[in-house]
This record gives structure tokens, sequence and C-alpha cells, in this order.
């Protein structure tokens, strides 16, 4: 099954996809209601009004989650792009709501930032509230994935040795279209990258030193995971940072991230203010 949440009459509502369609869940104010309601199965069989794919206006998957937490240097190819060592336990940051964008939404390119990288990332979308869970239990409180552009104000993430300052940027993360339950993720699922139609990133997904199972028991033993939280796993080598000669979104850049069983998010940079 795939969820999104749309603009919806003036509003948002969460919305089921099947094919090229979209039946319109109007109860729902966005996918992570339909996961704090305990009802992501229920909605299977929940009847609205239906439109064509094509004309669905996408809103950021999850609202306002409680928690956004990211995970760096998680893909081998990455880590060794970025010359470091594979991490022991996982590199951890955070993001606020603030940050989340949708897909098909411009994005700004802040003046303050001429270095701006993009990062395709699989992201983990929580369904049941957890703390400290077992490997069973994690496994079960994944409602499903998404995908994530952790663009990254590169000048600013590394002004010191904390991150959190070059990923934080306002409406600076597309998260979606769609969260697709386990089920639709094929065992070879591969995420790919395209900046302007080249293709800068390509990785299994599964292919990870911290796996989403053990990135919920590790993040759940520090803290309370809760339906819509969201966990961004990492990104896959090619990032623009690690080029020589290093490269960065411009405006009018078009970058498109691919995940098997999970579709596109395509997203378009603009100088912010044009």
């Amino acid at each position: 099954m795939k969820l999104s949440t749309i603009h919806w009459r003036g509003t948002t509502a969460a919305a089921r996809i099947e094919g090229e369609r979209a039946i319109v869940l109007e109860r729902f104010a966005d996918v992570g209601d339909v996961l704090r309601a305990g009802a992501p199965s229920a909605v299977r069989a929940i009847e609205g009004p239906v439109i064509d794919r094509d004309a669905v206006d996408h809103a950021p998957l999850i609202l306002a989650p409680s928690k956004i937490v990211c995970v760096g240097l998680n893909y081998r190819a990455h880590i060794l792009e970025m010359k470091r060592d594979l991490p022991e336990y996982p590199v951890l940051f955070a993001k606020f709501a603030d940050t989340l964008a949708a897909a098909g939404e411009d994005i700004a390119l802040p003046a303050e930032s001429p270095e701006i990288d993009w990062e395709g990332e699989l992201a983990v979308v929580i369904g049941s509230t957890v703390r400290r869970a077992s490997a069973e239990q994690a496994e079960d409180a994944i409602a499903g994935y998404t995908i994530a552009n952790d663009v990254s104000m590169r000048d600013w993430q590394f002004r010191t040795r904390e991150w959190l300052q070059g990923k934080i940027w306002e409406r600076s993360t597309p998260l979606g279209p769609v969260l697709a339950t386990p089920d639709e993720i094929p065992t070879d699922a591969r995420m790919t990258t395209t900046v302007d139609g080249v293709q800068k990133q390509i990785g299994d997904i599964h292919d990870l030193v911290h796996g989403p199972v053990d990135l919920v028991r590790y993040v759940s033993t520090i803290t309370t995971l809760r339906p819509g939280d969201v966990i961004l796993t990492g990104t896959p080598g090619g990032v623009g940072h690690a080029r020589d000669p290093r490269e960065h979104l411009a405006s009018g850049s078009a970058v498109e991230v691919t995940i098997d069983g999970i579709g596109t998010l395509r997203n378009r940079f603009v100088a912010e203010g044009s």
C-alpha cells in the first residue's frame, strides 16, 4: 500500500495511491494522522473522492513529526569518499518539522550559502510507539518507507564540528511523495539521484552500516519514537561536496531521487525570492 499527503480543498488530506489514481481520505489531515490513529491497514478499505494521480498536489508526507532523526555516514561508499572510518555507532543529528518540504515543491536556495548539496536518502516512518525496542518490536514499529533529500548547506555544516546548522534550513528537506509499506520494497531495491538528468548517486538501500531495524532499536533506546516520526538513514556516495572539483546546486537545478518500490521525489531549486 502507498499513502500520500496532498493539498485538498484549501487544507491537506491523506490519500491512498492505487496505480494512476488517488483516493482522498478526507478524515485524515496527513499520513501522520493515519498512523497516530492506528489505522494504516484499515484505510485500505476506506473510499473517498478519486482524483487522477497526475493532478495530485503533494504536501510534505508528515506535517508535524515529533522527531526527525538523521543518520550520517551510513553507506560504506559515502563513508569512504568522505575519507572517514566506518562508525561503530550511528552518527545521529536531528532536524525540525520546519525543514520539511513536499515532493514537487520548489526549494529555495538561500543567498547566505553558495555551497548547497544534494543527498538522496531512504527514510523510515514509524507507525507505533516504541521505547527500548527489541529487534522484533523495532521491525513491527516501521510503518513503511519514503524518500528524503537531505539538502545540506555545506559551508555552514562544516563551520564547526557539529553539523546541525548546515542541516536545518527552513523548508529545505523534501519528503515524499508516498509512504510505501514494507511489502512494497523489493529485496534488491536501489536508490539513484540525478541532477539535471545526470546520475550522481546510486546505491543498494540494504547496504547500510546500520539498517532500519537497528536504527529503530538504537534511537528508541535514547528516546521514545512515536507514530509519524521519521528516521533518515543516510546517503550513498556521489554527493557534490566529495567531487573534484566540488559541485553545488544552482538556481534552476532539478533533482530527482528514485527508490525502487517507492517512486521518485522530484524538486526544482530556485534562488530565494525568485
